[in-house]
């Protein structure tokens, strides 16, 4: 299933997509979830970022071709992995825009694919992360270089409003361990072609790892890393991630 949340008049609420059309469903994926056998067109509602997560858990470093492109070209895998915090406050959802920070100098874009915590979630083994989750969707970690700096601040460089871009939607049928195409274009030129077979730690090592210092609530999301290719965006730039089975998360730059 592929599940949105959209907006339709003053009312917001979650839906099956199908083709072109979203179902909409009464409650939310989390808790209660029951056919209203109402259908919208996809044209008719704005289609809002597809869960607003206590947190959302960005893994730096999981491509390795992406750490060497940071500057580290003798790079080796950490015994464990590397993460971060977003704030709630920088998600938005498909074509919204990315706001350049004043005190910004070089923004980067960069395609993940986030898994949304289904069920509350802590100390979990590898082997069981699917029980856990929701499903698949897209992600953008925006990212401010000069702020992030050579020590690493990986909060103050994306912690920013507006810097977690997150949708279209969240597709439910997940393999263990994924191999899926993640593709970024600015202006409709690629930039990043990469694919989840590729990262250093599994999803299942990211969970049990995650999990077993913080609790992972319903909605709460993890970025799983970016492939290599990421590179700077300005205002008038439109960013288009584009990640197998899941669909086009596409946001301008203001």
């Amino acid at each position: 299933m592929k599940i949105a949340r959209v907006k339709h008049d003053n009312s917001i609420f979650y839906g099956e997509v199908i083709e072109d059309n979203i179902k909409r469903y009464e409650g939310s994926p989390f808790v209660i979830w029951e056919d209203a056998e109402e259908i919208y067109q996809l044209d008719e509602v704005q289609v809002l970022s597809p869960v607003l997560p206590s947190k959302v858990i960005g893994v730096a470093k999981n491509y390795s071709k992406h750490a060497e492109e940071m500057g580290l070209p003798e790079y080796e895998a950490p015994d464990s992995p590397v993460f971060f915090i977003k704030p709630s406050t920088s998600v938005i959802g498909p074509g919204e825009s990315i706001i350049y920070p004043k005190i910004g100098k070089h923004v980067d874009h960069e395609a993940e694919l986030g898994v949304v915590i289904g069920k509350i979630c802590r100390g979990i083994n590898r082997d069981d992360w699917q029980e856990y989750a929701l499903g698949f969707t897209a992600g953008n970690d925006v990212s401010e270089r000069t702020l992030q700096g050579p020590e690493g601040n990986f909060t103050r460089a994306k912690g920013f409003d507006t810097f977690c871009p997150l949708g279209p939607s969240i597709e439910t049928d997940m393999d263990k361990n994924p191999e899926l195409s993640i593709k970024s274009f600015v202006n409709g030129k690629i930039r990043q072609d990469g694919n989840t077979r590729d990262m250093i730690f599994s999803i299942g090592e990211l969970f049990e790892f995650i999990s077993g210092i913080m609790t992972l609530l319903p909605g709460d999301v993890i970025l799983t890393g970016t492939p290599a290719g990421v590179g700077p965006v300005v205002s008038g730039d439109e960013v288009h991630i584009q990640i197998d089975t899941i669909g086009d998360l596409i946001n301008p730059v203001t």
